[in-house]
């Protein structure tokens, strides 16, 4: 294809893209604003404090703009170039149809490389400051580190606390609901202390349990050796960058968190792609459109197919149903083959 023809179907796009990108941009932060308004209104948190909270987010909606441009940019621009015959002369001057596509995929490469560097950093640093935006702005301190239904089994022995609360970091936490088993004999405890410097956990009048005897309650504190480590819960995997994913994924965790941690890690792979995808599918498309109005119909078809995609696959992932790594690569597989079609209808 002349060089002339290719630096003008990607100034057409790209002409568009610009505009898509200020479009979905507007339309993410007016919805966020909308549903934060109240709540600014009510708390009046000093300006600063509402900036930093918007600032925090808008990696996110970046990442989401990004992509949601491309099939806008590509549709668009290939409907009017339909719409005002200009295919029609580039086809007589024997040019593939695909020709126009091939393009398309540098440029929407490095807006790839973009989104996953955007991914893998800056979102979910921004996801975690907009918790923490949320809670200065209401004026309260953020929930202490909190981890549910502990076990701890060394050789003869379990141990176990329904909650484990690090209040003020450091080596000490409290216990909630305490189980141990030593041997043949259980203790069990409303409440107690965990110091992990001097490795012990410390029961607060705690039942005593053996086989044969009668349940006895030992009064005061109760020391019993424990040699685990203690280790903040485990965060959100949207919160985490990719070192930390991989770092998270060598500890002891859920099934359900190791299979979040794993769709996050294979989403952050995945995203970079999607850009290209979706140039090769919409590029497809638009080839096959003939009026704006279908251009426009296709652009929220396009939209809401990935949308549905997007938001099932996670469900999908940690619920066990899917395979993370496959459900992450889900809407590109699908808009791969969407491309694949129609570029076999185009040949």
């Amino acid at each position: 294809m002349p060089s002339i023809l290719t630096r003008f179907v990607l100034r057409e796009v790209l002409r568009w893209y610009a505009a898509g990108a200020a479009l979905f941009l507007t339309l993410q932060m007016t919805d966020v604003l909308s549903t934060t308004v109240a709540k600014l209104l009510t708390y009046d948190p000093p300006l600063w404090k509402a900036v930093a909270a918007f600032g925090a987010i808008l990696p996110t909606i970046l990442n989401r703009t990004l992509v949601l441009a491309v099939p806008f940019a590509i549709l668009l621009a290939f409907s009017r170039m339909q719409r005002d015959s200009e295919f029609k002369a580039i086809l007589a001057a024997g040019v593939r149809p695909l020709s126009l596509v091939w393009p398309l995929l540098a440029p929407f490469a490095v807006v790839g490389l973009i989104a996953g560097y955007n991914a893998g950093t800056l979102v979910p640093a921004g996801l975690k400051q907009w918790d923490r935006a949320w809670y200065r702005i209401y004026e309260q301190t953020p929930p202490p580190p909190t981890q549910e239904h502990y076990t701890f089994a060394p050789a003869g022995a379990l141990y176990y606390a329904s909650r484990i609360v690090n209040a003020k970091g450091g080596d000490r936490a409290e216990l909630t609901g305490v189980m141990v088993q030593r041997g043949e004999e259980t203790l069990t405890a409303t409440s107690g202390v965990w110091d992990a410097k001097a490795r012990t956990w410390t029961l607060q009048n705690a039942w005593v349990v053996r086989p044969g005897q009668p349940p006895r309650q030992k009064t005061g504190a109760l020391v019993l050796p424990q040699r685990d480590t203690l280790q903040p819960p485990p965060a959100e995997g949207k919160q985490l960058s990719n070192a930390q994913l991989r770092a998270g994924l060598k500890r002891e965790l859920s099934p359900a968190q190791r299979r979040d941690y794993q769709y996050q890690l294979a989403t952050r792979v995945a995203d970079p792609v999607t850009p290209v995808v979706f140039a090769l599918a919409a590029g497809a498309l638009g080839l096959l459109i003939r009026s704006r109005a279908t251009a426009f119909a296709a652009v929220l078809v396009f939209i809401a197919s990935f949308y549905i995609l997007w938001s099932t696959a996670p469900q999908l992932a940690r619920a066990g149903a899917m395979d993370p790594a496959l459900a992450a690569w889900l809407p590109n597989l699908t808009f791969l083959l969407l491309a694949g079609v129609l570029a076999w209808r185009l040949r």
